[in-house]
């Protein structure tokens, strides 16, 4: 378990702790204020990775590799469903703990896990596979 890992566990911890010793009443407040630390570290981990590709693109364009990207598409057409998804999980998570409980949380994260699954499975953009233009552009959209 990585230290991070292990530092959400200790949260999670505190957070069940406090939800025993204040009651039910205060569970939505608890749960948002976990759910927003849990927010953060996903957007400190999704700027981390983008900022890492970022930087292999320039190092590989500096060097003068040639790796075309698949399909023609970019990382944000690639991974925006995802990066989107994980965004949108946390007040999803939120709402349907504090509405449905645990149960209404596993099915949230299984329509999460399932959009996701069927995008990687297609193999495509959300937004359709683009087609190289006259002008080597890439801006001509093929629904």
């Amino acid at each position: 378990m990585e230290a991070r890992d292990h530092e959400l566990v200790k949260e999670l911890d505190a957070t069940l702790r406090a939800r025993r010793e204040l009651g039910a009443e205060y569970e939505p407040a608890l749960v948002e204020s976990f759910l927003e630390k849990v927010e953060q570290r996903l957007d400190a981990t999704v700027d981390r990775r983008v900022r890492r590709h970022l930087a292999e693109r320039r190092m590989s364009e500096a060097r003068g590799d040639a790796r075309p990207e698949r399909f023609g598409e970019s990382f944000g057409e690639r991974h925006g469903l995802a990066i989107i998804t994980l965004v949108l999980a946390v007040p999803l998570s939120a709402i349907s703990v504090v509405n449905a409980g645990i149960e209404g949380l596993f099915v949230t994260w299984g329509g999460i896990v399932g959009v996701n699954a069927v995008h990687a499975f297609r193999g495509g953009s959300p937004f359709g596979r683009r087609e190289k233009s006259a002008t080597g552009t890439g801006s001509d959209w093929e629904e």
